[in-house]
């Protein structure tokens, strides 16, 4: 039959989970800190755009979003593999469904609503930029359905 786990105040565990609890408090101040110099910061830069134009209102600057790295892809290698699946796919696809084979193909066997969703909006994106040079939208509606541009032939380019 298994212990029951019982509490001690001079259990070794203690001792280390203490210092973590510190180790983390001092993370979240020195970030709170940096914080507060990046709002000084800005404050400067917005002094210094008042300077050059008085007028100016520095409340409709838009704060820069970040692009998040994609876990499975390096840049530019989207619409390769896309082409790719869309060069073996025996009609048009969605680009739901062009993402499921991609993360298929990366070894996620069951990807979650998230994964898929987040793959969605690039390679919907990278596709968009190459309609009429190496794909073409497929009949009318949503969602888009794509295949490879045809070349001279009938062959897929």
């Amino acid at each position: 039959m298994p212990h029951a786990f019982q509490t001690r105040p001079d259990h070794p565990a203690i001792h280390t989970l203490v210092r973590l609890h510190a180790d983390l408090g001092a993370k979240i101040q020195a970030n709170k800190e940096q914080g507060l110099k990046l709002a000084e910061d800005m404050k400067h830069v917005e002094a210094v755009i008042r300077m050059f134009d008085p007028a100016y209102d520095v409340r409709r600057i838009a704060v820069r979003r970040r692009n998040r790295d994609n876990p499975w892809f390096k840049r530019g290698e989207i619409i390769r593999a896309a082409l790719d699946v869309l060069r073996a796919a025996e009609g048009p696809m969605t680009t739901r469904d062009i993402c499921r084979r991609l993360l298929t193909d990366k070894g996620v066997a069951e990807p979650t609503a998230d994964q898929i969703r987040g793959m969605i909006g690039a390679v919907h994106r990278s596709l968009q930029g190459h309609v009429g040079r190496t794909v073409e939208t497929v009949g009318e509606g949503m969602p888009v359905r794509w295949a490879t541009q045809k070349c001279q032939g009938g062959t897929a380019c």
